[in-house]
């Protein structure tokens, strides 16, 4: 019998302590050496939505609520919905896994889970490694985060979701690009978190890290309604 295997195009030069198959997806949860931080997580498993309506401020897709302007995030059970323009927003299911999510019926939903990566930048000096690769401005102090940034890191066009920013150098970020630039990339943030002590992390560190992010960054400030 053919078994299908889905596998994300980063590879990352650590051994895995512990790994789990979900959705014929091979996923890390945690490697035998993670270090103190920062940490890089391949998260390309993750199932993500890009939705597209021309009415978007008028439309509550399924359960979803839609920041009422580009660049506002919601982040609420494990959702996390990024408005992007006037008419299209994205939308990252970063919760704990269970089965695959079946696509919304809307037309102005598609999957594009196979068409990107997306990676989870975390823990102390994050923002420091960010900084060294793109002149988005990472630390917009009239933002409250979760935010979004579209725009080039590392000379390719990105979306830049900013979880946390501390000022002191730590800080969150999701990083989803093109999925034939993922090797490339992944291996572009490495080379510039050496000096950090960046090192790649299992499913199980950034879903703690997550844990903080949902208390520390409510969402009911947003007006989502418009």
């Amino acid at each position: 019998m053919l078994q299908l295997r889905r596998q994300s195009p980063i590879r990352f030069d650590a051994g895995p302590q512990q790994t789990v198959a979900r959705d014929n997806w091979s996923v890390v949860l945690a490697y035998a050496d993670e270090g103190d931080g920062p940490w890089i997580t391949d998260l390309t498993h993750k199932t993500r939505w890009d939705y597209q309506n021309g009415r978007l401020s008028e439309r509550v897709p399924g359960d979803f609520r839609v920041p009422s302007r580009p660049g506002r995030c919601l982040f609420a059970d494990g959702v996390l919905v990024n408005r992007m323009n006037g008419t299209q927003a994205s939308i990252y299911h970063l919760g704990p896994a269970a089965a695959a999510l079946a696509t919304p019926t809307d037309p102005g939903f598609t999957d594009v889970s196979e068409a990107s990566v997306l990676l989870g930048i975390f823990g102390p000096n994050a923002f420091s490694v960010f900084e060294k690769l793109s002149n988005l401005d990472f630390a917009e102090p009239t933002r409250e985060t979760p935010f979004l940034l579209q725009g080039p890191f590392c000379r390719v066009p990105c979306q830049v979701v900013v979880l946390v920013c501390t000022g002191d150098g730590a800080g969150g970020f999701l990083l989803s690009c093109s999925r034939g630039y993922g090797e490339s990339m992944a291996q572009a943030i490495l080379r510039a978190g050496r000096e950090f002590g960046l090192q790649p992390a299992g499913e199980d560190r950034f879903t703690g890290f997550l844990e903080t992010v949902n208390t520390t960054n409510p969402t009911g400030k947003d007006d989502a309604t418009g």
